[in-house]
């Protein structure tokens, strides 16, 4: 039979009705390509720096079994964790080493978008396996850095500005051209676009909601006193410790930045953009002031996402004025190409057929929707508008909502202290002073080395007794190795203590308080 002209008609209403929701839909939930592009580049270099700068540092100390966390804790502790870790196959640090650098090379690929889906799904099976290897020096930056990497699985980071996109302009390569994605007005607009953005402007506006339910941060002292949390602060940090009416705008000021989280995915362009770059702005400054890892810059990474068109347009030409990006696809091709002109040989392509690709990409985006309605039945319990399943405990929901600084800050400045005692009768004390009085150190920063051990303090503050014992063990070792204790020195027990001093708005309060942790028989 021949269509009529009714139903012409409205075949042609529905495809009209389609195209504006998605025109409408797109400048909200559609990502542009080359903001996609940016954002694996961020996470490529974060995921080294974060390889360089604080895990190789922290290697021996908190991935090894000679460190404070032998994979024995692990398996007594987090017995899921230790049976799904890679890391957990060894304990020596040549085969942490070598995970490491394994880790390493396939961030570089993702940097430069070689095989960009391999090299994301590598990049979060070794984050996810280094992360389970030892919970207590994580923070929420880095299960957002997780989550990120693996919604990046379902997103084509490597359709621009990558080597990828370079091999497919000279010669169709099935491992990529098969996967172009559909774009409206320059936007890539998917159920993947939708998951990412939502879910994180869901972090930012959870927070915005238990801060408001925050006196301190309602009174606007709350950075006030977070800037007396001599543990974190860093940089920029002390210094804007004594400017307490700057710090106090901006309490308010990021207080009200987080209340505006749920319009990044309402505006659109230049006030999109505006947002955009004040949060951004905001997490350089924490990169600046706090010991915080990699956190800021992920957020940093995730916001790219949301630059409009016009942004993307103006780098590039102001690429193009200065020529750099004509070097840069010139590196690009030398790397494409050999001297020969032959192409660099080429992991197996298979032909997935059409009718299986349909059916992933319809299964693909069902684990998005997912992994989507999960995350905000989460966010939910842990803002108490949900019930939780009653196997789930409550510090599962606070790990999820990554509730930085909420609903309160930190009450107080803390440290580690110890004390050794040697078999002569003499002790080796980082508790007291010379005087014999305990006292706060002139900077809480310095007890800890790096941000790793700071963040191995912060999960342990709560632990009993047992939990400490790893560390002990390491600290004998650690005390022994740098006092040369001999036949007539050696090491008899070591105590450890947490010390903490209260603090508020003006600095510190109260008295210190000081714990034993545990008394350890070396």
């Amino acid at each position: 039979m021949t269509p009529s002209r009714s139903d012409a008609s409205t075949a042609g209403s529905r495809a009209a009705i389609v195209a504006r929701l998605r025109s409408a839909v797109a400048p909200r939930l559609g990502i542009d390509p080359r903001a996609l592009a940016a954002f694996r580049i961020a996470l490529g270099l974060i995921l080294l720096g974060d390889l360089l700068f604080l895990r190789v540092p922290g290697l021996h100390a908190f991935y090894t079994d000679a460190g404070t966390f032998p994979r024995s804790a692990l398996a007594e502790l987090y017995p899921t964790f230790e049976a799904l870790s890679l890391h957990a196959l060894s304990g020596s640090a040549w085969a942490q080493g070598l995970l490491f650098l394994i880790a390493g090379v396939f961030a570089g690929l993702l940097l430069v978008g070689y095989r960009t889906t391999l090299a994301t799904l590598a990049s979060a099976l070794l984050l996810a396996s280094m992360q389970a290897r030892n919970p207590y020096v994580l923070n929420g930056g880095d299960t957002i850095l997780l989550s990120l990497l693996v919604l990046g699985l379902f997103l084509p980071l490597g359709a621009r500005w990558s080597i990828d996109a370079r091999r497919r302009g000279r010669c169709a390569d099935r491992d990529t051209a098969a996967d172009t994605p559909a774009t409206v007005d320059d936007r890539v607009l998917s159920v993947a676009t939708a998951t990412i953005l939502v879910h994180f402007v869901t972090i930012y506006a959870v927070n915005g909601v238990l801060k408001t339910r925050s006196e301190t941060w309602m009174n606007g002292t709350a950075v006030a006193q977070i800037f007396h949390l001599e543990q974190f602060i860093v940089g920029l940090g002390p210094y804007l410790a004594e400017q307490t009416p700057l710090l106090v705008a901006a309490n308010w000021s990021w207080s009200a930045l987080l209340t505006a989280a749920p319009l990044l995915l309402v505006c659109r362009d230049r006030l999109r953009f505006a947002l955009a770059g004040a949060f951004v702005g905001a997490q350089l400054g924490l990169a600046a002031t706090m010991r915080l890892g990699a956190f800021p810059f992920v957020m940093v990474a995730a916001l790219l996402l949301f630059f409009p068109p016009r942004v993307w347009d103006r780098l590039e030409a102001a690429l193009e004025r200065t020529g750099l990006e004509r070097r840069l696809e010139s590196a690009t091709d030398r790397t494409v190409a050999t001297d020969g002109g032959r192409r660099l040989p080429s992991l197996p392509s298979i032909t997935i057929p059409p009718t299986v690709r349909r059916v992933t990409r319809v299964a693909g985006n069902v684990v998005l929707i997912c992994f989507l309605v999960g995350l905000i039945a989460w966010q939910a319990a842990g803002l108490g508008v949900a019930e939780m399943p009653e196997e789930v405990v409550e510090d599962d929901v606070e790990d999820v909502s990554w509730a930085f600084f909420a609903p309160e800050p930190i009450s107080g400045t803390w440290w580690y202290a110890w004390e050794a005692d040697l078999e002569s009768g003499e002790t080796i004390d980082t508790l007291r002073d010379e005087s014999g009085a305990i006292d706060r150190p002139p900077d809480a920063a310095d007890r800890y080395p790096s941000t790793l051990w700071m963040r191995y303090g912060l999960d342990l503050r709560s632990a009993d007794e047992s939990e400490y014992e790893p560390l002990a063990d390491y600290l004998c070792d650690r005390v022994a190795a740098e006092h040369e204790t001999g036949p007539d020195t050696d090491l008899e027990s070591v105590t450890v203590y947490t010390v903490e001093q209260p603090v508020g708005p003006s600095g510190p309060v109260g008295d210190l308080e000081v714990d034993r942790r545990i008394e350890y028989g070396c």
